[in-house]
């Protein structure tokens, strides 16, 4: 594995672990309540720029995953939209990233 995969493969472990982990946090706070906590990501205009800014390039890096992985008919590629959109884009892009450099 080149160097390039595994500075991939590491910021898409860190890109969940890191953002779960304070997901966790604040529910053990807060209680498990999806609807509060994006209520909690709007909250202020600085969190709400952030949650829109995550929210635009979450969909921008589906199409891009998209427009890759169909006519190439690369199924694991997809993986990463799932990882986007219940992780984030900190794990999503980069373990795209990780599974696109690959060789097919």
């Amino acid at each position: 594995m080149t160097p390039l995969r595994i500075l991939f493969l590491a910021l898409a472990v860190w890109g969940s672990l890191h953002p779960l982990a304070l997901i966790f946090l604040w529910f053990a706070e807060n209680g498990i309540s999806l609807t509060g906590l994006i209520a909690a990501w709007r909250s202020g205009w600085a969190s709400a720029a952030l949650f829109w800014d995550l929210v635009i390039s979450a969909i921008a890096l589906t199409a891009w995953i998209l427009a890759e992985c169909l006519p190439r008919r690369d199924r694991i590629g997809l993986l990463a939209i799932p990882a986007t959109f219940c992780i984030g884009v900190s794990c999503g892009l980069p373990l795209y990233l990780f599974l696109r450099s690959r060789r097919v």
